[in-house]
């Protein structure tokens, strides 16, 4: 089975070679080799599964004898192979089908395996605001856990196209081949700074000058969020300004609040400080948007209907309807 959103050329390279031994392909062993990789060593596996360790390195091993391919690359911790990562993934999409299934007696579910844990990609802002109130109903309502990938939101969707991911949030309004993109609102962000930081760096008022001299976060290479603001507001360039690397939504945050460089922020985190006066707004008060658009696979749309109408709810309790 091969999604739209799955790269079929990496679908081509990986599963080509066993194609004539898939058949031998068996869930519970599978099971073993993605709850290693999952928790990082046989022993934790085994703990989770409720089996011994060799029990667990006694099925990872037979699977691969029989697929004649390298699944896990043992050490600390233990990591997939790209073949065990295509394999692993095609697991958690037919526990995901299986979900809707009736207990029926001979039906091929596993009863010692954890949890399903739906693999997400989510942008830190939502994750550091709205986004949990979403998380934590789905999972204590359905009994699911929860695996979250980080990332930019304009880069999201690239984890859904490569097959690591069921689902994501993203600022992509075109949804990835064989998805259907739900517009969720717009995060609306707002430069601030500490009012120390704003009288020892700008003390004549907010120029390009200034700007240019005072420190500002970073949250990764993909961040110009900051860059964008100061190129459309004082058409200045950030290129020569102290810059602090900080790659957590809270830690740009909290470092902003501490006085140590200005940053935008989404206005649902920094609306109290800012009433409080804990921090104040850059002039010229330019505002960005970045609408945010929840994408799933057509396929399984219907068992994650749950999330999304969390994940829909949450967003028009916290977001700004575009």
């Amino acid at each position: 089975m091969m999604l739209d959103c799955e790269d079929p050329e990496e679908k081509r390279v990986f599963l080509t070679p066993i194609k004539q031994n898939f058949a031998m392909l068996d869930y519970p062993s599978l099971l073993a080799v993605s709850t290693v990789a999952r928790e990082g060593s046989f022993e934790r596996a085994a703990h989770r599964l409720g089996m011994t360790s060799s029990a667990v390195s006694q099925r990872v091993r037979s699977l691969e004898e029989r697929l004649g391919h390298t699944l896990l690359i043992r050490g600390t911790p233990c990591t997939l192979t790209p073949l065990g990562q295509t394999l692993a993934t095609h697991l958690e999409r037919v526990r995901l089908l299986e979900a809707d299934l009736p207990a029926l007696p001979h039906t091929a579910r596993h009863t010692e395996a954890p949890p399903l844990a739906l693999r997400v990609a989510v942008n830190s802002d939502s994750m550091a605001s709205w986004f949990p109130q979403a998380m934590t109903h789905v999972a204590q309502e359905h009994n699911l856990t929860l695996d979250i990938h980080l990332d930019d939101e304009h880069h999201t969707a690239r984890h859904l196209r490569e097959g690591r991911v069921m689902a994501a949030i993203s600022a992509d309004p075109s949804p990835v081949p064989g998805c259907h993109a739900t517009p969720l609102g717009q995060l609306t962000y707002i430069a601030c700074a500490h009012p120390a930081f704003i009288t020892r760096n700008f003390p004549s008022g907010v120029t390009a000058e200034s700007l240019r001299r005072s420190p500002v976060l970073r949250f990764d290479q993909h961040d110009v969020f900051q860059e964008k603001w100061a190129k459309a507001t004082y058409n200045v360039s950030l290129a020569q300004a102290p810059t602090h690397w900080i790659p957590s939504a809270q830690g740009f945050y909290d470092l902003t609040l501490a006085g140590l460089a200005w940053a935008l922020h989404p206005s649902y985190l920094v609306e109290s400080a800012l009433q409080q006066g804990k921090l104040i707004e850059l002039p010229p008060y330019h505002r960005p948007t970045v609408p945010l658009y929840w994408v799933v696979p057509r396929l399984y749309a219907p068992q994650l209907r749950p999330l999304t109408q969390a994940v829909c709810q949450a967003a028009r309790d916290h977001l700004t309807p575009v």
